[in-house]
Parts: C-alpha cells; structure tokens; sequence
C-alpha cells in the first residue's frame, strides 16, 4: 500500500492490517505530540502528512502550488514503513560530483542523534524505513518534529526554492 485513496488519516488508518495500524499509530502519536503550532494533519499524496497549511504559506509546494509545503508524512508501503522528514532534509539542493545530497547539518544531527540510541539507521534519501516499533527511535522523531517552527522551516524552504529553480533549467 505505497498511494492510499483515503480521504481521510481515520480511513487510511482503517485501511491498514492491524500491525501496520499499530505501528503507524505510534510514530503518529509521536508527531502529533510535538508537532509545532502552525502545521496541519492531513492526507496528502496517499499518505498521512504534516504541512504548512496555504493560509500561512500560499505559495505552496514548489511542484505543485495547490498542495500545502509538507514537513513530514508516514506511509505504509508493501515491505515497510516510511517516515518521511521533509524538514529534516530542506536544504539538500546541493549535490556532490558523484550527483549525491550534499548532508546538511540537519540530516547529520538526524543521523548521529538515531545512532546514538543503539538502533540501525535504514534511511534513503528522504526517507526512514521501519518495519517494527522497537526499530523506530521515537524520541529523535520527536525533536526532528519538535525543532522546526513552522517559520524556521518556511525560511529555510525559500532559502534554497530560487537554487532548486535554477539546477532545473540546466
């Protein structure tokens, strides 16, 4: 189940096996609980998503103006599940000679604060993959989520908007 249809997260929630309900769930309560005033709960591209809603960022998403700027979102694909943490990768519009995201500060505080807890890192390039609720160190999702005000996020997002604008048209 990579794309759900549900309108809603409580019907893509119902749509799920119990364990992936479960699983899910946690990792949802996690954000829900720190999630910054400002940001809205949704479906979004198939999945449960966290974003700037338009009244706050009319702009949108650069590829596609009518969805609101997403910050997180967490899916239930065929294999495993995936956290997905735009904001902790907002920035990566650079690219190594080998074509590779340049790591941000972000990312490597992200990537040291999850190893620091014992458990492995299954992360790709924009996202992490779980597939049981003791392989998810929650406490890192949850200052990941914590540490990004909605306007922090808003101005590191415009900050590099003009850079990925420019990589496109070469």
């Amino acid at each position: 189940m990579a794309s759900s249809s549900a309108a809603t997260v409580d019907q893509y929630l119902a749509e799920l096996p119990e364990d992936r309900r479960a699983l899910i769930g946690a990792i949802r309560d996690v954000v829900n609980a720190n999630l910054p005033d400002g940001y809205q709960e949704a479906m979004q591209y198939g999945m449960i998503g966290w974003s700037v809603p338009h009244d706050l960022y009319p702009a949108g998403y650069h590829t596609d103006p009518s969805q609101p700027l997403p910050l997180a979102a967490l899916a239930s694909q065929k294999q495993y599940v995936s956290l997905y943490l735009m904001g902790t990768y907002c920035g990566c519009a650079e690219r190594s000679a080998a074509g590779a995201p340049v790591e941000t500060d972000e990312m490597a505080w992200f990537r040291q604060a999850w190893l620091a807890t014992g458990r492995t890192l299954n992360m790709g390039s924009s996202c992490v993959r779980v597939k049981k609720l003791d392989e998810v160190a929650l406490d890192v999702v949850a200052e990941a989520i914590r540490r990004l005000p909605v306007a922090e996020y808003v101005a590191r997002y415009d900050a590099i908007r003009p850079a990925a604008k420019r990589s496109r048209k070469r």
